[in-house]
């Protein structure tokens, strides 16, 4: 018989669940859209659960899920609870700070399957750009975030793009002000590309093919900022509800986070710490928010998604990591670029990740109220 081992990191008093939110109509939505301001405040509370089955398991199988792991202003990455019919353990990328659950399935067991819930708090980012009050952060921790990767080099192409990007701007917020117009005005969503992009921008900048998602195009933001002496990274994390504000594309659909995975961007400025920045968003609801494919950022669905995710983000998504070239313990495969989507081995090779019916894995969250 299969022994299922369950455990649970951390106990909590009893919550209640907040029903999911109601659909808006198109008429709110249209007006919503127009009012799109996120805000810090407000903290919300959320469980997230992972669960993956190996359908077709062949020899060992290692699964590793994310675990959010950011603690910072905007989120606080509480307890983790498990269950599984392998032995499972909490690890961690010792480099990159990335948390994961790691489980391996002996070679014998026909149907092995993980379970994973995290709970966090999250609330909206808005920076006061009238205000200096951010401490000064670890250089050592500037410097690792001005550091090239894997995908993300900061010389050649990449360099010669964020200098005549900038040119003319005197101040670390001009400088990101240029960049940030720069992706908007040059990049696009691509819908073709699956999940949410590989983040080879070296490759997407000397092509000139500057389609791309989330993954893509924020990280050609993080290089060109790295490149001109910015410390930018990535934040990797997924979706969890609808927006507040009537963006569709925007939101999350909580009983079913298929496919919701998405890659957010901060950038360190002097005297203000880190700034949340989202300009692949805005190309998302240029692309995607409409019927039409809207071409520039004075539409009124578009300006104040433009406005606010320079400076700020919604509360409604989580944060797992902000990690590059993450390495998975006892993985017989190369290291993934990022961190965002369970991933899974077997002597047969490693599994399609962005391919959830077919690797089997889905992810669910509630909201949860005292």
């Amino acid at each position: 018989m299969t022994t299922v081992r369950r455990n649970f990191l951390k106990t909590t008093a009893a919550v209640g669940i907040a029903s999911v939110l109601p659909s808006l109509s198109f008429a709110q939505a249209a007006a919503s859209r127009r009012n799109f301001a996120p805000q810090s405040g407000g903290w919300r509370t959320f469980e997230v659960t992972t669960r993956v089955d190996i359908a077709t398991p062949d020899g060992v199988s290692r699964v590793w899920v994310p675990i959010p792991s950011v603690n910072s202003d905007y989120q606080r990455s509480l307890e983790n609870g498990f269950f599984s019919n392998g032995p499972a353990k909490l690890m961690q990328d010792g480099e990159n700070g990335a948390k994961m659950l790691y489980v391996e399935f002996a070679a014998s067991e026909a149907h092995p399957f993980v379970e994973l819930t995290s709970r966090v708090q999250t609330q909206g980012r808005a920076i006061d750009w009238s205000q200096k009050t951010a401490r000064a952060e670890d250089a050592d921790t500037l410097r690792y975030f001005t550091q090239p990767t894997r995908w993300i080099p900061t010389d050649g192409i990449v360099l010669k793009t964020a200098l005549a990007a900038t040119q003319g701007a005197k101040t670390d917020v001009e400088k990101a002000q240029k960049l940030y117009d720069w992706i908007v005005a040059n990049t696009y969503r691509d819908p073709k590309v699956r999940g949410c992009g590989e983040g080879d921008i070296k490759t997407m900048l000397e092509t000139g093919n500057l389609g791309g998602k989330c993954a893509d195009l924020n990280a050609i933001f993080v290089g060109l900022c790295r490149s001109v002496g910015l410390p930018a990274r990535d934040v990797y994390g997924i979706r969890l509800v609808p927006s507040a504000f009537g963006y569709k594309e925007l939101s999350g659909n909580p009983a079913s986070l298929k496919g919701a995975q998405h890659c957010r961007s901060e950038v360190y400025l002097k005297g203000y710490g880190w700034v949340a920045m989202d300009p692949a968003d805005v190309a998302k609801v240029m692309r995607l928010e409409t019927a039409d494919w809207i071409k520039n950022t004075t539409n009124p669905v578009v300006a104040p998604v433009n406005k606010a995710l320079f400076g700020g983000w919604e509360g409604n998504w989580m944060a797992y990591n902000t990690a590059h070239d993450v390495t998975l313990p006892n993985s017989k495969g190369e290291k993934p670029g990022f961190f965002m989507y369970p991933i899974a081995e077997n002597d047969g090779g490693r599994f399609d990740s962005y391919a959830p019916d077919d690797f089997k894995y889905q992810i669910t969250a509630k909201e949860i109220t005292a």
